[in-house]
């Protein structure tokens, strides 16, 4: 067999084309917008920024930013949330153009996991001096995932906290919070067919939840984040539980000790089909990528996408997944 040479990586220096969602995030835009200004001046950058508004949707400015930065050998980037940096992926991956992230979002997993600063200015300096390296990207039907995608009682954990934060603003109290709430509340299991490798197995669960983040793998407590780093998805599911064995488990994510919780299953996997257990129930499931909730038709095929998503990012591991 003939080995295939890895395509060169894409340019790296050229204009920037920002794609930023003035409604994202806990960052503030009009700050945001000075500090890429300044870096970009004081480098002799040229860069243009696509802001999303009532008039263009985050999709639509990443297609736009993508065409545009093709054409000139420039570099995409994306300012915001999770949802902002999901949804310009989406339109990078693939395309030939290097990624670039300000990342402006509550947890900032995808950021922090590859040493980017929440802070613009800071993360300008990697923007306009690092190279663009190969990261690895989930699917789930064709859409992509940087940290994670999920179905059952987490979808609902995250729309529960869209609300919270409206009323009492972005904070990672409020997100606990919020989720206190929804797992107290509790839910329906769902009765699924998970196959991987060709064998199915039958679960009832409240909730699936497929990780492409090493460091949320390890924040949690949970095992998988070698295997994450190794080319791998870690998919979760939980045993159904009562209420009060959900607290315990939430305090225990909390705690960073979610591992050691005897009620959870978990795999690791480069491809993971999910199905209902019956053919005669509804054929859509709700699912979550990246902190935004969506309907999605049956079954799911997750996998590794087999493009890598070329990110301009330190070479130097991040501190935070360099620790213990």
């Amino acid at each position: 067999m003939t080995n295939v040479a890895p395509p060169p990586p894409p340019a790296s220096a050229g204009p920037l084309f920002v794609v930023l969602n003035p409604g994202a995030g806990a960052g503030d835009s009009e700050a945001a917008q000075a500090a890429i200004g300044a870096a970009c001046a004081a480098a002799g950058r040229p860069f243009e920024l696509l802001l999303v508004g009532a008039a263009h949707s985050v999709p639509e400015r990443a297609a736009e930013a993508v065409q545009r930065a093709r054409a000139v050998g420039g570099v995409v980037v994306a300012a915001g949330g999770d949802g902002t940096l999901n949804a310009v992926a989406q339109a990078v991956l693939g395309s030939g153009c290097a990624f670039g992230v300000l990342p402006q979002g509550t947890f900032n997993y995808f950021g922090r996991a590859h040493g980017i600063p929440a802070d613009t200015a800071a993360a300008m300096q990697v923007l306009l001096q690092a190279r663009a390296q190969p990261v690895q990207v989930g699917l789930v039907n064709g859409r992509v995932f940087l940290v994670n995608a999920s179905l059952g009682l987490y979808p609902q954990l995250l729309e529960d906290r869209e609300g919270w934060k409206a009323r009492f603003g972005r904070s990672r109290l409020v997100a606990f919070g919020a989720g206190l709430l929804t797992l107290l509340r509790g839910g329906r299991s769902l009765r699924l067919r998970v196959t991987v490798a060709g064998e199915g197995r039958d679960v009832r669960t409240p909730t699936l939840f497929v990780g492409n983040n090493a460091l949320q793998m390890e924040q949690l407590g949970l095992p998988l984040a070698q295997a994450i780093d190794a080319g791998a998805l870690a998919a979760i599911m939980l045993k159904p539980l009562s209420r009060w064995s959900m607290f315990k488990l939430l305090l225990r994510g909390a705690m960073g000790r979610l591992g050691e919780a005897d009620q959870l299953l978990s795999l690791a996997c480069t491809q993971l089909q999910v199905n209902r257990r019956h053919a005669f129930g509804p054929r859509r499931i709700k699912l979550a990528t990246d902190g935004e909730v969506r309907w999605m038709k049956l079954p799911l095929d997750f996998s590794v996408a087999t493009d890598a998503l070329w990110l301009i990012r330190p070479d130097a591991q991040a501190p935070e997944r360099a620790s213990p």
